[in-house]
């Protein structure tokens, strides 16, 4: 009777520990695949600043600014990539896309007087201030400012999952590199980075999360105000 008990015990915990392990393995199986596939679909949309096609707009994704103002390196870089596409004339216009969701803290506003401070006009400046995540960007760039034909200033580490979510968004994008000197926090972000691409494509494919809309602008306008509107910037706020 004990060895009749021991090996119904037995057989009953090798199907729990099927039954567990079968969804991670799969579960597993579909995040990498799912990885893949954001890293590698549009790889050959990426290229390096001389090699940028032209295009009308450059969108600069947004990413950490210091109290006072001051651009953390990496957004220092997008922006100074992103100048330099203007000025060789690849580009009409940037779109300072970042967060601003605290009244504290305004990524667009700290990027363009970034640029105003390198010498661009404010006529070559355009703002989202609802940029929170690369997905919203990439939504908002399309259905929001219209645009089709962009150009997308980041690091390497971050534009294939930006050259991804724009194209699966209706943006035909090309990214362009922005790496200009090496970043200590570089093994975090890649880190980081590959669960934001699988996030990335569960958010296109099943999720499809609803970013901050509102009225179409369009940022060719003659009466388009190009500077940092704060009535504009609250409605967006939470």
């Amino acid at each position: 009777m004990r060895s009749f008990r021991r090996t119904v015990c037995a057989r009953l915990r090798s199907i729990v520990a099927a039954g567990v392990l079968i969804p991670v393995i799969g579960a597993t199986g579909i995040a990498w695949l799912a990885y893949l596939d954001v890293s590698l679909r549009y790889r050959h949309a990426i290229v390096t600043p001389d090699k940028a096609p032209e295009r009308p707009v450059a969108i600069v994704f947004g990413a950490g600014v210091y109290p006072g103002g001051r651009l953390s390196p990496v957004l220092a870089d997008r922006m100074r990539t992103a100048i330099a596409l203007y000025e060789a004339g690849k580009v009409r216009k940037l779109l300072l896309s970042g967060d601003n969701r605290f009244i504290e803290y305004n990524e667009p506003a700290a990027m363009a007087a970034f640029a105003r401070n390198q010498g661009l006009p404010e006529t070559a400046l355009a703002y989202d201030y609802a940029g929170r995540r690369t997905y919203d960007t990439c939504w908002r760039a399309r259905h929001i400012f219209g645009q089709d034909s962009v150009l997308l200033v980041s690091q390497g580490f971050h534009l294939p999952r930006a050259v991804y979510l724009c194209r699966q968004l209706g943006v035909d994008a090309v990214g362009v590199v922005a790496d200009r000197r090496f970043y200590s926090r570089m093994p975090f972000w890649m880190m980081r980075e590959a669960l934001a691409r699988v996030q990335a494509w569960f958010d296109v494919h099943l999720l499809h999360p609803q970013p901050v809309g509102g009225e179409p602008i369009d940022i060719f306008a003659p009466d388009y105000r190009g500077d940092n509107d704060a009535s504009v910037a609250q409605r967006l706020r939470p």
